[in-house]
């Protein structure tokens, strides 16, 4: 299922910024990218596409790209994507199959090996050290923010558990998805933290091997693997300034006929 959110809208908008669509795979943790939307929205029309699916269902890339496609082909101007963590992977894959469909790609917390995200680190962590969920959880979340108020620690947990059990995710207990380094043909910006224990330095680093002229790479100082939430205008004023860099306008699309997966 996908839905479609509209953030904010203004009529008089700069002309040089295009509507841009924010990826969210995960209900559990859409909540941490709305002060980043809501500061972009001031300047840009932001949408936010979600994909979601049951505990039933398989977990599956691929699905959410047939329904991201159907989405984006009646388009007829290439989008800015944004994606924090597995929705940045999306978003990779996605540009890698359509690059005429993105203007350009905004990665938050995605090192050089875009599957590496704190789901990955979860299940590894999981399958070697004798811990209950709960446990783990609890230390995962004090690695992700950094904090360890107990009262505040049990409402990260039980989002964590939220993004396990309904998030999308090609991880498992069984098997981690490795998705090996490489570019994206469109412009790409790739944002992170310094004192992320997730995607550290040296994997936000290493995408400079592949970077084109166009792309640009910047680290915050602060806020671990959702500093996006915790300095929202610092990570949008970098993503502005990144959109205004590349030309302007952008060849027109030819709509495609809407295929929706049955």
């Amino acid at each position: 299922m996908k839905r479609l959110y509209l953030i904010k809208s203004y009529k008089n908008f700069m002309s040089t910024l295009p509507n841009v669509l924010c990826l969210s795979t995960s209900k559990a943790l859409q909540g941490f990218d709305c002060p980043l939307l809501r500061y972009l929205a001031q300047h840009t029309l932001i949408e936010q596409w979600e994909f979601s699916q049951s505990q039933d269902e398989p977990s599956s890339l691929d699905v959410a790209l047939v329904l991201l496609h159907d989405y984006l082909k009646p388009k007829a101007q290439p989008i800015h994507l944004i994606g924090h963590g597995i929705n940045g992977l999306l978003g990779i894959l996605y540009a890698r199959q359509h690059p005429e469909r993105v203007r350009s790609l905004t990665l938050l917390s995605v090192g050089v090996y875009p599957a590496m995200n704190w789901q990955a680190q979860y299940y590894f962590n999981r399958s070697f050290l004798g811990c209950s969920r709960q446990i783990l959880l609890a230390q995962m979340g004090t690695s992700l923010f950094g904090r360890k108020d107990r009262y505040w620690l049990a409402g990260i947990v039980d989002i964590l558990a939220k993004d396990l059990d309904f998030g999308l995710s090609p991880h498992s207990l069984i098997s981690q998805m490795h998705l090996s380094p490489g570019s994206v043909p469109i412009p790409l910006l790739v944002c992170g933290s310094k004192n992320d224990a997730i995607v550290d330095v040296n994997a936000l680093s290493g995408w400079q091997t592949y970077f084109k002229e166009s792309d640009r790479l910047w680290m915050c100082p602060s806020g671990r693997y959702f500093f996006h939430y915790f300095h929202p205008q610092a990570v949008g004023e970098q993503i502005l300034s990144f959109w205004e860099s590349i030309p302007y306008p952008s060849p027109t699309l030819a709509p495609v006929e809407f295929l929706s997966l049955a």
